[in-house]
Order: C-alpha cells, then structure tokens, then sequence
C-alpha cells in the first residue's frame, strides 16, 4: 500500500467517523427525550447521568477520530 492510498483512507476515515459523531450530537439534542424514555426501559438511569454518559461517549469518540485517524492523516502529509 503507498503512502498516497494510506493517505486517503485516513482521510475519508476521519470524514466519515466526524459524521458519526455530528449526527450522534444531532439525534441526541433532537430527539433526547425519545431516546432517554427508551434507555429508562431497560436502564435505571436518571437523566443527568444519561447525559453525562453520552457527554462522556462524544468526548471519547472525538479523542480517538483526533489520535487514530486526523493525526496519522497529518504526519502523513508533514512527511511527503
């Protein structure tokens, strides 16, 4: 695999992971209500905990698009 085609994959990589993550954000402010009511069937769970745990799983999610997949992309470039 060339440098070129690692590059790529990175890139789109990052792209696609970065729209998981905008229409995570986007369903859950939309639709919070919804989607705790559902939860609270199987989980006893309060709301601000609900919250937290998502807050939680975005930030999570985001740092590991940042260090496996926008960093790589970079160094890639910076080398070339």
């Amino acid at each position: 695999m060339t440098l070129q085609a690692i590059r790529e994959v990175l890139f789109w990589c990052s792209i696609i992971n970065l729209a998981l993550l905008l229409g995570w954000f986007v369903v859950f402010t939309a639709a919070h209500d919804w989607i705790y009511r559902v939860h609270g069937k199987w989980f006893d769970i309060s709301r601000d905990r609900f919250d937290a745990i998502h807050y939680a799983g975005m930030a999570l999610y985001k740092i590991g698009i940042l260090l496996f997949n926008l960093v790589p992309f970079i160094v890639l470039l910076i080398v070339d």
